[in-house]
C-alpha cells in the first residue's frame, strides 16, 4: 500500500519539477520580449519510465529556440541593422507567454497539491500502523 502512495508523490514531484523549468522559461521569454533579435525558447517535455516501478513521469529535455522571425523594424541607426535599415524584433508573444506562465503555475499547484494529499496519506497509513 505504501508504494503507490510513493509513486504519487514520485509522479506529482516530476511534473513540479516541469512546470517549475516551463515557467522558468516562459518568465526568461517575458524579460526579453523587448531584445531585438531574440528567439523565443520552447519547453519540450518527455516521458520518463522507471524501469523498478513501471511509473511514467514527466521530463523535460533542453528547451528549443522557435525559429520564426519577428517583425522587422526600420531603424537604421541601430547596431543590428541589416543593410537596407531594418531591424529584427523579439517574435516572442507577450500575451501567449503570460497565458502560458499562468497555465504552468496552476499544472503546478495541481501537482503541490497532489503531493501534499499524498503526504498526507502516508501519515495516515503511519499514524494506524502504530497503534
Amino acid at each position: 500500500m505504501i508504494d503507490p502512495i510513493v509513486q504519487t508523490m514520485n509522479a506529482a514531484s516530476s511534473g513540479m519539477r516541469a512546470q517549475s523549468q516551463r515557467l522558468s522559461v516562459a518568465s526568461e521569454n517575458l524579460s526579453n520580449s523587448d531584445t531585438h533579435g531574440y528567439k523565443r525558447k520552447l519547453m519540450n517535455f518527455t516521458q520518463q519510465v522507471d524501469r523498478e516501478s513501471g511509473l511514467t513521469t514527466v521530463g523535460v529535455s533542453r528547451p528549443s529556440l522557435d525559429r520564426s522571425q519577428g517583425e522587422m523594424i526600420f531603424d537604421p541607426n541601430h547596431p543590428l541593422a541589416n543593410d537596407q535599415g531594418l531591424v529584427e524584433s523579439s517574435n516572442v508573444d507577450m500575451i501567449i507567454e503570460m497565458a502560458d506562465a499562468r497555465e504552468a503555475n496552476r499544472s503546478f499547484e495541481a501537482n503541490l497539491t497532489t503531493f501534499k494529499q499524498a503526504g498526507e496519506m502516508y501519515r495516515g497509513l503511519l499514524g494506524l500502523l502504530r497503534q
